[in-house]
């Protein structure tokens, strides 16, 4: 029984697959209607969650399968005092596999510890999100082709965005992939990331507080919101929160191959006028949210 807490437990050569594995359901659904018939996703969601619960929902409905879970804490006995590990212990009766969220880091480790089933990780605190890993390299992957010889922008803020923390030590592992950091020097990416990822490997990167200035060098640019649940104080929040806002004129020195990433929820780091652009691609990155999430409910649950 093997679970998913953090994007770096998979092998390049186990994201290819499964990325392969999305891109068969894509192009043949019909095939996956009935892959986990008779199986359960558990989904324990202690922090509210759109996308990322209605997306593994989705998969598991359209592999054949069933759904049960909450989407509070306040709903569930956690409200009453219960531990993780007492939650999952009893949930792993209910069902074949958990996806879980939860707003304290390394909380999803403790639940794979004591569940008896399998266990991803949807999200721990500013910790590690690493579906939204895997979404984002599909998303690449189509986008690009590739997932090598790559420059990679990141916007916004990077201190506190775990979506940024696991795509870069998930690009890291393919060869010549650079990457340009952006984001005011209050939301600058954690030293231990650049420490231990792009010094450790003898990655080229910039820091650097101006997006126009690397625009034209960008294949991809991926844009965060400034969030305002991760910040210790308001005046902070209310004065970083449009430090970097996208709009037309700041794509006019880019690429028109361009492709433009954000995890969403958008609040209004990309302006709405770029949503018609050819070159943003975020709701189709949603899209493919269900398609690898099934992939990986496949993998987990060894169903061939």
């Amino acid at each position: 029984m093997r679970s998913l807490i953090d994007i770096q437990q998979l092998s390049v050569e186990e994201i290819d697959e499964l990325i392969a594995k999305a891109n068969d359901i894509i192009a043949h659904p019909e095939a996956y209607r009935e892959k986990c018939k008779y199986k359960k996703l558990a989904t324990l969601f202690f922090e509210p969650s759109t996308r990322t619960r209605l997306s593994f929902e989705a998969a598991m409905y359209e592999l054949g399968g069933q759904v049960l879970g909450f989407s509070e804490a306040q709903s569930s006995s956690a409200a009453k005092g219960e531990s993780v590990s007492d939650t999952v212990r009893v949930v792993s009766g209910y069902a074949d596999i958990i996806a879980m969220r939860h707003p304290k880091e390394g909380a999803p480790l403790v639940a794979s510890m004591a569940a008896t089933v399998p266990v991803i990780n949807a999200g721990d605190g500013g910790h590690l999100h690493p579906t939204q890993t895997l979404t984002d390299l599909l998303t690449i992957s189509r986008e690009k082709g590739r997932l090598d010889n790559l420059t990679i922008g990141f916007c916004g803020d990077l201190k506190f965005g775990r979506t940024v923390h696991s795509l870069i030590a998930a690009m890291a592992r393919y060869e010549n992939v650079k990457f340009a950091l952006i984001s005011p020097a209050e939301l600058k990416l954690p030293s231990y990331i650049k420490k231990e990822i792009l010094q450790e490997k003898k990655l080229e990167y910039i820091q650097t507080t101006d997006l126009s200035s690397v625009m034209p060098q960008l294949d991809i640019l991926y844009m965060t919101r400034v969030q305002r649940e991760r910040f210790f104080n308001e005046e902070d929040y209310l004065r970083l929160k449009d430090s970097y806002i996208l709009t037309p004129q700041k794509l006019e020195n880019a690429r028109s191959d361009l492709s433009i990433l954000h995890p969403l929820p958008r609040v209004n780091e990309i302006s709405t006028a770029i949503d018609s652009d050819p070159r943003a691609c975020y709701f189709k990155q949603a899209l493919y949210g269900k398609y690898i999430r099934m992939a990986l409910i496949m993998k987990l649950l060894e169903v061939e």
